[in-house]
């Protein structure tokens, strides 16, 4: 699965999302990364691709557990009792990658934002960008 779609959560959203949610374990495909402003980590279980150090130091403080996608298997294989989670895909990261249209379509590369140093005159401005400066990709 490409790095797009498996977005990173923090503990704070996590911790928002799995309130009431008592029993159940947090399925994430992506990673849990810590979060500092939150001062007290609730008890969760929590099954994702990856943990940051910290994040996962902080579960396991506060008496959860972090599973693995195998460890999760054998726990629940029907998937019941898992709420399935995503973090935000809105990332500031997303503006430079293109659209999920064909590679064919010549609006694949329309909005996508170059990595560029500076938005002056010289950078990135002449063949390649503009129609009238011989193609425009």
């Amino acid at each position: 699965m490409s790095k797009v779609n498996h977005p990173p959560i923090g503990l704070n959203r996590l911790a928002k999302y799995m309130k009431n949610k008592d029993g159940k374990i947090a399925v994430i495909v992506g990673k849990v990364t810590d979060d500092v402003r939150m001062l007290e980590v609730p008890q969760l279980s929590v099954c994702a691709l990856s943990f940051t150090e910290n994040a996962r130091k902080r579960i396991l403080a506060a008496g959860g557990e972090c599973l693995t996608f195998d460890q999760l298997a054998l726990r629940a294989p029907t998937g019941s009792n898992t709420v399935l989670l995503r973090g935000p895909k809105n990332r500031k990261a997303l503006a430079h990658f293109g659209h999920s249209t064909s590679v064919n379509n010549e609006h694949t590369h329309d909005g996508v934002k170059p990595y560029v140093r500076s938005k002056g005159r010289k950078f990135e401005k002449a063949r390649g960008r503009r129609r009238s400066r011989g193609f425009k990709v």
